[in-house]
């Protein structure tokens, strides 16, 4: 039984599927915002608020106190959220007094792919564990399934094969087992 609900990880909801627009009359950006410790939810929140467009990715988290099952939603990279906004946006999360430094991303459309694929990986409940810094390895491409499309590298971990997505700005990066028949070089 979850404690809370789960809240807001994308706003505006389509901020993930629909592709980004390709004039370059858009302010708008990527920003990777670093927050304090355990802020994260905060930080979406007041985001939300102001209607400033992020990604929060959060997954579910079973824990047992007390002898009962409890089901939290966590944040997917801890003290960090997506900021897809103008520096007028960037300036007013700022105001929020919950982050650290608010990090400048070079390639907005690579950081897009990336966090489309992250939040496709979650809404599929697939189970996924997060990896940081990560190490360049076989790059590869699902044929077919529920992640066809999907580009990772290969980890081979307790025998099993995992599909690595990264989010590369942050050298971190969520896995999930799929069968290796499924997936071909690029």
């Amino acid at each position: 039984m979850p404690i809370l609900k789960p809240e807001v990880q994308c706003f505006p909801e389509g901020l993930l599927t629909d592709p980004p627009a390709a004039d370059s009359l858009s302010e708008r950006r990527w920003w990777v915002l670093h927050t304090k410790p355990r802020q994260e939810k905060s930080v979406a929140r007041q985001l939300l608020a102001l209607q400033i467009p992020f990604f929060l990715p959060q997954t579910p988290r079973t824990s047992i106190s007390r002898g009962r099952k409890r089901q939290a939603f966590v944040p997917l990279f801890a003290n960090y959220v997506f900021l897809h906004g103008t520096e007028h946006d960037r300036r007013r999360s700022l105001e929020t007094n919950r982050l650290v430094s608010v990090l400048s991303v070079a390639d907005d459309a690579e950081l897009w792919t990336d966090l489309r694929q992250i939040h496709r990986l979650i809404e599929s409940k697939a189970p996924l564990t997060v990896e940081s810094r990560l190490e360049p390895g076989q790059r590869v491409r699902v044929k077919s399934g529920s992640f066809a499309g999907l580009e990772g590298t290969v980890l081979a971990r307790r025998r099993k094969t995992r599909l690595l997505v990264v989010v590369r700005v942050m050298q971190q990066g969520v896995s999930c087992e799929v069968d290796d028949f499924l997936l071909e070089p690029i």
